[in-house]
């Protein structure tokens, strides 16, 4: 899809915190791991949406640096059904078009889950439509720091002086470098906080939360954060007039 093809209306990159799995659980008397597998069904179906709806980019948190603190026995089953699920996808997401990729410090997850991302990402590598950017064992503040040290060696090395760092370079050394600007950040579970999530990226993102949680958030819910979106006028330090002017001139 071009430039001039994109809806204004339509958000390019949408970044989800799908939180609300375990209390979606206990509201049924079911184990926190019957929450987080009827999780996966809702990731899926917004996936589908979300290529569906023309969003070029969607970026879901699946799994914080700070998940580890949970109890034992529920990273081990995390860690179970995120192999299982890729796996099960995979071929699926190829012949949809979807790019896979991964972000944050994969080396602490198991060589088994390792691998099954490292097959994902080849497999759809040339694929043109959806980016879909899993975030698993990422934190906001690592990334911002491992962007940090890639660019202290390039300093080091003579690649760069210290004087060349700005914004942009920055942003081309972060873990999304290369998709388009966040337009849209959604968290479902009724919390209104980022929780170390993309904290360079959502600088001038529009936030939506939902008292939904993750497993009930469906194609419908998706089209009311999509809607309400559509109603927010982006100014980006610019005054209302301007907006309102800007537009009416590119008509």
């Amino acid at each position: 899809m071009s430039e001039s093809d994109h809806s204004p209306l339509i958000p390019k990159h949408v970044a989800v915190v799908m939180d609300g799995n375990g209390r979606w659980a206990k509201k049924r008397f079911l184990p926190r791991t019957a929450g987080h597998r009827a999780g996966v069904n809702a990731t899926r179906s917004i996936v589908e949406n979300c290529d569906q709806q023309g969003v070029e980019a969607l970026t879901i948190f699946a799994f914080s640096s700070e998940n580890w603190k949970r109890p034992k026995k529920e990273v081990d089953a995390l860690m179970s059904i995120f192999i299982s699920t890729i796996k099960n996808e995979m071929d699926k997401l190829k012949k949809q078009n979807v790019c896979v990729k991964f972000i944050g410090d994969r080396t602490a997850f198991p060589e088994a889950l390792q691998a099954v991302i490292n097959e994902t990402e080849i497999k759809t590598a040339d694929n043109t439509g959806l980016a879909l950017t899993i975030a698993a064992n990422y934190g906001g503040r690592w990334d911002i720091a491992e962007a940090c040290k890639r660019m202290a060696k390039k300093v080091s090395s003579g690649e760069i002086s210290a004087e060349d760092i700005n914004e942009s370079l920055i942003s081309e050394e972060m873990s999304l470098s290369g998709l388009p600007d966040i337009d849209l950040f959604i968290r479902t579970g009724g919390e209104s906080r980022i929780s170390n999530f993309l904290l360079w990226q959502i600088a001038y993102t529009e936030l939506y939360f939902t008292e939904t949680l993750w497993p009930d958030f469906n194609n419908v819910s998706l089209e009311k954060a999509i809607e309400w979106y559509a109603t927010r006028q982006r100014r980006f330090g610019q005054t209302p007039d301007q907006v309102i002017n800007k537009k009416a001139v590119t008509k």
